[in-house]
């Protein structure tokens, strides 16, 4: 546990900040080569396992669309200028363009132009995967200030139908075969917190992890293009995916915000939820919203749907879009989602850091979790016999304020009767599991509790 904390304290905002500048930039897609060479710069992280599906694959009820990729697209207004220019800005571009070269009136090129009116100086995030189709996207202010006339419109774009889509699966084997699946998605373009912070800190999660096991679970580090790649994963590991995973965290928008958002799974009570309750609750945090699954958002969708149910929550800061269970407050927390205004202004990598110890953190916290099962039922134990230091040997019932750890023994001896976990008697008194690991280990040493075999 502290070599895991030691090995964060240790990564500097300089470091991510480098691999950010690098990533940042990089014109990525569901497909294509920006997406792999994405990968490729994480791989000296996380030890890359690829996976390649063909083109045309049926995965679940879905089908992985051709390979795209683009070489350029610009719009040249009347006067000449480029406007609309994908190198400056991938987000002008709708993603999955077809391949155009013409010229045509304001008029007509209005009609395949996307703005956001309620955000005049955003570029909005527009794709059409799945519909064979062309468009640009720019800022309401300059999309007023467009000038009648011909327009010349280009789009170097490709496709393949014999192309694959690509995913990171890697396992880092337990001494159990029972995984915890931790998941990122890395196929927007240019945006920030809602594209980079994910994959970023699940890479750092596996160098950690890494370092400092082997664990009592095993650790699966699931990388593909978000929605279409968790259901390509899926559909190829039907098999054994609801057998072997036992926890699970779908990890975006880490990097943006003070306030903590768990959104739980849809068992709504899975270990994954109860161990991220335990963390964020009983630190110093101020501000946490717990959200109640809902089918929308990211691939906890797919992971969540009724055939698989599978334990994955998502811990979150500012929340892709401000849902509480009854209604969308219209991204209140975070106006940036999905737009050109997701850029490294708003991405703090302190936050990160942050959000990254607290992941160690939950994850440890399911790995010291056991169902205490005592040794005396009947009665309380004399716990001053015990060679093990457990209780004051002195006592002062004038000053009758008992610590906090001899408070949580005597809770654990309490509730110790085989059926609940550690994290369910901590969430019920209001403990951090993991502060108290060393307390735990005197309790099983000096014989009061032991662990029950499931």
């Amino acid at each position: 546990m502290k070599k895991g904390l030691n090995l964060i304290n240790k990564i500097t905002t300089k470091e991510l900040e480098k691999y950010f500048d690098r990533l940042f930039k990089i014109p990525r897609s569901i497909t294509g080569k920006g997406f792999t060479d994405s990968l490729n710069i994480l791989g000296e992280l996380i030890d890359l396992n690829l996976i390649k599906v063909k083109s045309n694959t049926n995965v679940l009820n879905w089908t992985i669309p051709d390979e795209w990729n683009v070489k350029d697209a610009y719009v040249i207004n009347p006067d000449g200028k480029k406007i609309m220019d994908f190198k400056k800005n991938n987000l002008h571009l709708v993603g999955y363009s077809k391949p155009i070269n013409k010229v045509i009136s304001l008029e007509n090129l209005k009609k395949k132009i996307y703005t956001l009116k309620k955000m005049p100086n955003a570029i909005p995030y527009v794709t059409s995967y799945y519909k064979r189709d062309w468009g640009f996207c720019i800022e309401y202010n300059k999309f007023k200030k467009l000038k009648k006339g011909d327009y010349k419109v280009v789009i170097k774009s490709s496709f393949n139908k014999n192309g694959h889509l690509v995913y990171n699966d890697t396992i880092l084997p337990g001494k159990s075969k029972k995984q915890i699946l931790l998941t990122s998605y890395l196929c927007h373009p240019q945006m920030a917190n809602n594209e980079l912070s994910g994959p970023l800190l699940l890479s750092y999660l596996y160098k950690i992890l890494k370092l400092t096991g082997p664990h009592k679970y095993s650790y699966r580090f699931l990388i593909g293009p978000e929605n279409i790649g968790a259901a390509t994963f899926l559909s190829k590991n039907k098999k054994n995916i609801k057998k072997n995973t036992f926890a699970g965290y779908v990890i975006n928008c880490v990097a943006h915000g003070k306030k903590f958002t768990l959104k739980k799974s849809r068992q709504s009570e899975s270990i994954s939820d109860r161990a991220a309750l335990n963390v964020l609750l009983n630190s110093d945090f101020k501000n946490i919203d717990i959200v109640d699954f809902f089918p929308d958002g990211s691939d906890e969708r797919q992971f969540c749907s009724p055939g698989f149910n599978l334990p994955m929550a998502l811990i979150m800061r500012n929340m892709y879009h401000n849902f509480n269970g009854k209604k969308n407050t219209n991204n209140k927390d975070y106006p940036e989602y999905h737009t050109s205004l997701d850029n490294k202004n708003i991405f703090s990598f302190k936050t990160l850091l942050e959000t990254l110890k607290v992941y160690y953190e939950v994850l440890m916290t399911i790995e010291n979790n056991f169902i205490p099962k005592a040794k005396i039922l009947y009665g309380t134990p004399q716990l001053s016999k015990s060679k093990i230091s457990l209780y004051p040997q002195i006592m002062n019932f004038r000053n009758n304020e008992k610590t906090k750890t001899t408070r949580l023994i005597l809770e654990i001896l309490n509730l110790a009767e085989g059926k609940i976990d550690l994290i369910d008697i901590c969430n019920k008194k209001n403990f951090k599991l993991i502060d108290y690991l060393d307390t735990f280990e005197k309790l099983k040493k000096a014989g009061y509790i032991k662990e029950k075999i499931k």
